[in-house]
């Protein structure tokens, strides 16, 4: 017989262009291990949270997993780029606290509107109206996209690993430094600084996992409390109510979904493949395929059981320990399908280990700072406030927003209209109108 198998090591590093990203096989397999173990948090902690919403947990825990996996196969198999997606973290509180809870809708209904959300990412994706936006963004934007990601996940390790907690006086402050965790946290952080600089290949994985041994030894983790668990699909499969979402007068939650997820997913997108080196000449090759993922995990997310499904930034910390291709994220898929019968080895991995992973992958991203042309204000400015908003505001969607609205004033101020793309004036507009109408809600 003639030509390579499909299972062999020629194909792969045909298929995924391998050497042409400078890459190998071991470095994506590290790459998806590391951005597998950044994120498996959301196996256990997106059950808790939409179980509050009346939805049973065991069934949340299966959406998790096979709908992460689907997304995450679509994105490393059809697009080839290093990113994972899983249920987003403010979307499934936006589901939980602001839609069952504060509206009283129920969760089946409010499944309902994640399906037509869904949906709609599938036309504007087919349509290609989601790859002009991400290649119509403006280059600073991008860049500070990318500085803006790594301050806002070193913020969230911080936060994680609770060196930074909330102060009533000036916002944030300072952790308790005779905190175990905190200790431990630091120690991470160290060892793990220690193995980059000393350009360790697998440094962030074996931080976190030294990490998570002293905090087992020093009995503030837990070794697995088993290692097979069955998964339980039938409590939220098939259990969405599409009618009732029709029937709800569902704009409003429809594009919350739609709105918070497009560009929460467009600035990941943006911000991880800058940092992998992936962006040709300002543009994202292959941006609808990798645009497809999110929306086909979201349907499916939907059928299953879960909340919007996003791409994550933690796949940042993948890209910083090698990954560059779809590879890694076949890796992350299969391990969220095998998570499905093993969840109580990825319970596990406690915050204060991945945290110090966060921390050192998000100063690795601000590198992108120094190609932003600062002489230039009305370049650098809307940068700025790309880079100040995404931490402030807790949101990669919201940071890219005021970018562009700020982007707008400031070529306007100064008569260069003409740099004003087509596409930055329909964003600036309809961003406008999402503020004004949130403000007036």
């Amino acid at each position: 017989m003639n030509g390579t198998p499909a299972g062999s090591p020629g194909f792969i590093q045909r298929y995924f262009r391998l050497a042409e990203n400078e890459t190998t096989v071991r470095r994506e397999m590290l790459g998806g291990l590391t951005t597998f173990m950044t994120m498996a948090y959301i196996i256990v902690v997106n059950p808790q949270i939409l179980s509050q919403s009346g939805m049973p947990a065991e069934g949340v825990l299966f959406a998790t997993c096979i709908s992460s996996a689907i997304a995450t196969i679509v994105m490393g198999l059809w697009a080839n780029y290093p990113l994972a997606l899983a249920p987003g973290m403010s979307l499934n509180a936006y589901f939980t606290y602001a839609v069952c809870l504060g509206m009283h809708v129920p969760w089946p209904t409010a499944l309902g509107a994640v399906f037509l959300s869904g949906v709609l990412f599938l036309v504007l994706t087919v349509s290609r109206i989601r790859e002009q936006i991400v290649n119509g963004i403006p280059d600073a934007l991008k860049h500070s996209t990318v500085v803006g990601i790594g301050l806002f996940i070193a913020f969230v390790g911080l936060r994680n690993a609770k060196i930074v907690v909330a102060n009533p006086g000036t916002f944030v402050g300072l952790g308790n430094f005779s905190d175990r965790e905190v200790q431990i946290a630091c120690f991470g952080l160290v060892l793990t600084l220690v193995l980059m600089a000393r350009k360790i290949s697998a440094a962030i994985l074996l931080g976190i996992f030294g990490t998570t041994l002293l905090g087992i030894l020093l009995k503030l983790a837990h070794w697995p409390t088993g290692l097979v668990s069955m998964p339980h699909p039938a409590a939220t499969l098939l259990k969405l109510d599409i009618r009732g979402a029709l029937h709800l007068g569902f704009f409003e939650i429809v594009f919350a979904f739609l709105f918070v997820d497009l560009f929460d997913n467009i600035g990941t997108l943006v911000g991880v493949c800058e940092q992998a080196g992936l962006v040709r000449e300002g543009k994202i090759p292959r941006v609808g395929r990798a645009l497809m993922a999110d929306a086909v995990g979201t349907v499916v997310g939907s059928l299953t059981g879960t909340s919007t499904i996003t791409s994550y930034i933690e796949s940042a910390a993948g890209v910083a320990a090698g990954a560059r291709t779809g590879l890694s994220s076949m890796l992350v898929g299969a391990l969220f399908l095998a998570a499905m019968f093993f969840s109580p080895v990825a319970a596990a991995i406690p915050q204060f280990a991945t945290a110090p992973a966060l921390v050192l992958v998000g100063a690795l991203m601000t590198q992108s700072v120094t190609h932003i042309d600062w002489a230039d204000f009305t370049e650098g400015f809307p940068a700025f406030v790309v880079m100040l908003a995404m931490p402030l505001t807790f949101s990669i969607a919201t940071g890219l927003s005021f970018g562009v609205i700020f982007y707008t004033i400031v070529k306007i101020a100064t008569g260069k209209f003409r740099e004003i793309s087509v596409v930055v004036w329909v964003l600036t507009i309809l961003f406008f109108l999402r503020y004004v109408y949130l403000a007036a809600a």
